[in-house]
């Protein structure tokens, strides 16, 4: 029987295309489920801010009267402008292991382009770069996180069966392991920048991240202009800084949130690093990204309590001008003895491109490996 595809026109067919997912990775150990409500507020236009920039269609495949597949088709004209494309991207894909499905998903995702004016599409690429990036080509047995996505291997074989699709860039992840002590080149660095540039260490307190001095906001603009040519990169808007103050600087242990600022240049935030206790295993406890009964205890246990051996590196940002001067090693010179005191065996990075030297060249004073690559295709239409 052939495939049906089927836009997301109701509220019913958006709960069916956000909770694919859970059914065809019930019970798997590696995937970070996100949770229902989270997935909901990204996909709805109502309450992303990315749609002040973007706009976007969902679909869904049927074969033999069950859905067997998911897909996003995402234009965003903002980075459309910045790079210079004409491109509609893929993203939140997932299907059962079957061409058939794959080739009618993508498909869809084509001629939504070319009703457009597209010239390519390009992923698996969300709304902007705070959504999950590429497709997973290798670290199958390693643990997912919460900012990236998880999918089988087989995804990689029906994408590239497809023909036409080419690589145009990978990202790569690290786990670093939590010395017992600060690695000796890190804490000459660090001692040397504090001296020299009078570049120091900035903790927060709640007052701080949401009252005039706007600490929130402030971090994200920076993090803005750290990461502004990394590939197909969308600059937040200010909706979006709000929103993700808002929603998520109340939950963060600050005790693992680490600012350097500029004491020459009137206390200047010039780098950052958000850490948060890994969430993954909490998550998979909650029932299809449900809280309620019981996925909240899980996750505040992880949160508030850091009942896990496992650190993401959520955000990690320093302004291009001081990476040189080393203060990437001053945000671990404060955070690894904070890590080790919370008894966190290793920590995830987040995906990185794989040319970016000068972000991998850091791990290089710990022990380190490169355990998960990352893909994302293009193709002219």
């Amino acid at each position: 029987m052939s495939v049906e595809i089927k836009k997301v026109e109701t509220k019913k067919d958006l709960k069916h295309f956000i909770e694919l997912h859970y059914e065809l990775y019930k019970g798997n150990e590696y995937d970070a489920p996100n949770l229902f409500m989270d997935e909901k507020n990204t996909f709805s236009k109502d309450k992303n801010p990315a749609f002040e920039f973007c706009e976007a269609e969902y679909y869904l495949a049927y074969k033999d009267g069950r859905l067997v597949g998911r897909v996003a088709a995402i234009i965003n004209h903002k980075a459309n402008k910045r790079w210079g494309h004409e491109q509609v991207r893929f993203g939140w894909i997932d299907m059962i292991d079957d061409m058939e499905v794959t080739r009618a998903l993508i498909k869809a995702v084509e001629d939504y382009g070319r009703s457009k004016g597209m010239k390519e599409i390009v992923g698996p690429l969300g709304f902007t770069d705070m959504d999950p990036e590429g497709l997973l080509i290798e670290g199958f047995d390693q643990l997912g996180t919460m900012a990236t996505s998880y999918n089988y291997p087989y995804y990689q074989t029906l994408i590239e069966q497809l023909g036409g699709f080419e690589k145009d860039n990978d990202y790569v992840e690290y786990k670093l392991f939590v010395p017992e002590k600060i690695p000796e080149k890190f804490a000459k660095v660090a001692e040397l920048v504090q001296k020299r540039y009078n570049l120091k260490v900035k903790k927060l307190t709640k007052q701080e991240v949401f009252g005039k001095e706007d600490y929130g906001r402030r971090l994200f603009h920076m993090l803005n202009e750290a990461m502004k040519e990394l590939y197909e990169y969308s600059e937040l808007s200010d909706m979006q800084i709000e929103q993700y103050v808002k929603s998520y600087m109340p939950v963060l242990d600050l005790d693992w949130v680490t600012l350097i600022e500029d004491g020459n240049d009137n206390n200047r935030l010039v780098g950052a690093g958000v850490c948060i206790p890994s969430l993954t295993r909490a998550l998979q406890k909650c029932h299809k990204g449900r809280l309620w009964p019981f996925g909240w205890w899980h996750v505040m246990r992880a949160l508030k309590f850091h009942k896990t051996d496992i650190v993401d590196l959520l955000l990690i940002g320093v302004l291009p001008e001081y990476r040189k001067k080393g203060a990437n090693a001053l945000l671990f010179y404060d955070l690894i003895p904070r890590f080790y005191a919370a008894g966190i065996k290793w920590g995830e990075t987040h995906v990185e491109m794989e040319t970016n030297n000068k972000v991998q060249s850091q791990w290089q004073y710990l022990d380190h490996e490169c355990h998960k690559r990352r893909r994302c295709y293009k193709k002219a239409l």
